[in-house]
Parts: structure tokens; sequence; C-alpha cells
């Protein structure tokens, strides 16, 4: 027979796991790898759904492992839809990247507020390193059964003020990239995986 101290334990142990669960829809959401990203105007922590998000998830941390994103910016603001970069330098200029991967958008993780995706151009499979947070809930950027969507891989754990400080800088109309630049350039400076994956895809 159970006791108060042991009743009391179990229900807190099964608190946890179904808190993990809920958080992740997984019951290994400690696993996630989680990435760190120092901007110019704060810190933003993302956890990485590496089990809906394989491939992607092995994207993104290696261009993370590599230094890639480092002294790049935020070129494309656009209040109540998205925060993008990860691919071009201050100058304007894009950064070299590898081939591009599968696109994901069929894994039921769904473009919300504070979520992350791959960024890419009108075919499906041509992302390879940018990225963009949601700021907005973006149901049109979702994969249906009729067209592949943008896929997300992971959501934002803290800093979520910053990105909506971010979203809400003055912008402008660029040359080359657009009319959603930042006047003053967001730097991201330095992007680091501070929580690795106990079994990486």
């Amino acid at each position: 027979m159970f006791n108060k101290n042991t009743l009391i334990l179990t229900i807190l142990i099964v608190s946890f796991f179904i808190g993990g669960v809920l958080l992740n829809g997984t019951a290994n959401a400690a696993q996630n790898p989680r990435v760190k990203i120092e901007t110019s105007m704060g810190v933003i922590v993302v956890e990485l759904n590496q089990e809906k998000a394989p491939i992607t998830v092995a994207n993104f941390t290696k261009h993370v492992n590599g230094g890639f994103y480092d002294g790049s910016i935020f070129h494309r603001v656009v209040k109540g839809f998205v925060v993008q970069g990860g691919g071009y330098n201050p100058e304007g200029k894009e950064k070299p990247t590898q081939a591009p991967i599968r696109n994901e958008s069929y894994n039921g993780l769904k473009n919300i507020p504070g979520s992350i995706a791959m960024a890419r151009s009108a075919q499906p499979h041509s992302a390879k390193a940018q990225f963009y947070f949601n700021t907005g809930t973006n149901q049109s950027l979702d994969g249906t059964s009729t067209k592949f969507g943008y896929a997300v891989f992971g959501q934002v754990v803290e800093g979520m003020d910053v990105v909506l400080a971010i979203e809400k800088v003055e912008v402008s109309e660029d040359l080359y990239l657009g009319k959603h630049r930042p006047i003053d350039d967001v730097i991201i400076k330095k992007v680091r995986l501070v929580r690795k994956a106990f079994k990486m895809p």
C-alpha cells in the first residue's frame, strides 16, 4: 500500500513526464539540442525538434558548428509575419552555402509565433541556410496535402522578447535585399550549440 510520501513522489514523477510530452510532443524532449543565438539586440535560445525534422536540424546544426551564421544579419523583418536572417553579411552579400536540403514541411510542426523554420525560394527543396522566426500565426506557410510549405524545425524557449523587439525595428528598401531590411543592422553575433542531443540523426 502506498504511504503519503510515496504517493506524492509518484504524482511528481508522472507530472514531470506529462510536462515533457506536452512541451515537444515526445517524452524525449530533454534530448533535443538547443542553440543560443547572440544578437546585437539580445539572446535567443531555440530548442530544435530533431525527431520531427531530422534533416533540417542536422543541416542547421552543421552550419552552427561551422560558425556559418556568425556575423550575418537579420535582413528581412515584416511586422506580424517573420524575422528572417542567416544568409547575408552587413554588406548585403550572400554567404556561400552548400547543397539544398529536402523539404520537411509535412512533419506536423506549425508556423506559429516563436517557431523557427527554413526560408527557401519558390522551389520546395531549395532551403540551404537561411531561417526565420514566425511572429504571427502563419498558416499559409504550412504544408498541405496539395502543396509544400516551409519546414518548421524548432521553437524559441528563451528570448521571445528579443524576437519581438527585432520585429519592431524600422525597415527600408534595400537595392539587393528588398524593402524589409532594417535601417540599423541587427547582427547575429554568434550562434552556438549549448545542449547537444542525446543522439543526433
